[in-house]
């Protein structure tokens, strides 16, 4: 509970040996919120695309940040035993009874959970926070029983659209999110001697490589158009365009303003000024802003024994 503070955001302890740059304030966590919805309605209101057993027995859901999925999962399948972790203990109290949060640190290899222990791993938006995914992939399967599910679901950092609209080098505060989200992440992680923690996993094609280099098979990869304002004419792209825009404004301040003023060096000024272009082109009504979102899921064998898992 001990957080830093960056004009007047509130972030993780820093004891241990994790560095992570995004806030744990409830304006974050709001934006967190804001986006389970967002995510929830792109889905078809589904909470998961891996087609897991009926009646799970264990899930755990990585990198839970609110625990607003973790919560939801757990009012869904009240038989199931789900514990959400992070970081940070930014979760709230009053929570179903077959649900339990724990602080831990998933980079940190071995995990303490016991091999063969779940019937399905969640992980979502963990982007910015994890430096070797293969490592984190691998210990996704060790954990998983055999015949269970993990799926990962990240976002791309582009900021797009099919209209041109939004277009590389049209000088807009919406085509320079990404590159300076980026520059940022990667001079930061010069500084820290520590190296970058990757951002652009959809155009490395991280998360499908992850998964099968870890061992997961019937791999499904799934790609879909998050609007980022309610533009579409179809009511539901509408509404996800409309929460998606909602959770991108409530959000923004805290995924840049560690990142910018430690690694660009830009000032809190700077900061707020570039927001503000970036809040009234989301707005304007000329714009049809985009990003794309992977889902990836994979099972793992049955015919993995203890003494084979990683």
């Amino acid at each position: 509970m001990e957080y830093r503070v960056l004009h007047g955001r509130t972030y993780h302890s820093a004891k241990g040996n994790t560095d992570y740059w995004e806030p744990n304030d409830e304006k974050q966590a709001n934006s967190m919120d804001l986006l389970h919805h967002t995510l929830t309605v792109l889905f078809d209101d589904k909470l998961f695309m891996a087609p897991i057993s009926p009646e799970p027995k264990k899930v755990l859901d990585v990198g839970c940040g609110t625990g607003t999925w973790a919560i939801d999962f757990a009012d869904a399948y009240p038989k199931c035993e789900v514990i959400g972790t992070d970081i940070s203990p930014m979760q709230p109290h009053w929570v179903p009874v077959n649900l339990r949060f724990e602080i831990d640190n998933c980079t940190i290899s071995p995990w303490t959970f016991a091999p063969n222990s779940f019937d399905f791993i969640h992980a979502r938006y963990l982007f910015g926070a994890i430096r070797d995914w293969d490592a984190l992939y691998a210990e996704m399967f060790r954990a998983c029983k055999p015949g269970g599910w993990a799926e990962a679901v990240e976002p791309s950092i582009f900021i797009c659209s099919d209209d041109d609209s939004v277009c590389e080098g049209d000088g807009s505060a919406l085509s320079a999110w990404a590159h300076l989200f980026r520059e940022a992440n990667h001079k930061y992680g010069a500084k820290s001697g520590q190296g970058p923690r990757p951002l652009d996993m959809l155009e490395r094609d991280t998360i499908l490589s992850g998964f099968r280099r870890a061992g997961f098979v019937d791999i499904v990869q799934r790609t879909v158009k998050c609007p980022l304002a309610p533009y579409s004419k179809d009511p539901r792209q509408r509404e996800v365009g409309l929460y998606g825009r909602a959770a991108m404004e409530e959000g923004m301040e805290g995924f840049v303003l560690y990142l910018y003023i430690k690694g660009l060096g830009w000032s809190h000024e700077q900061v707020t000024i570039y927001l503000s272009h970036l809040r009234r082109e989301l707005r304007d009504p000329r714009k049809t802003p985009y990003i794309k979102i992977q889902c990836v899921f994979g099972r793992k064998p049955l015919n993995v024994k203890s003494s084979d898992v990683r």
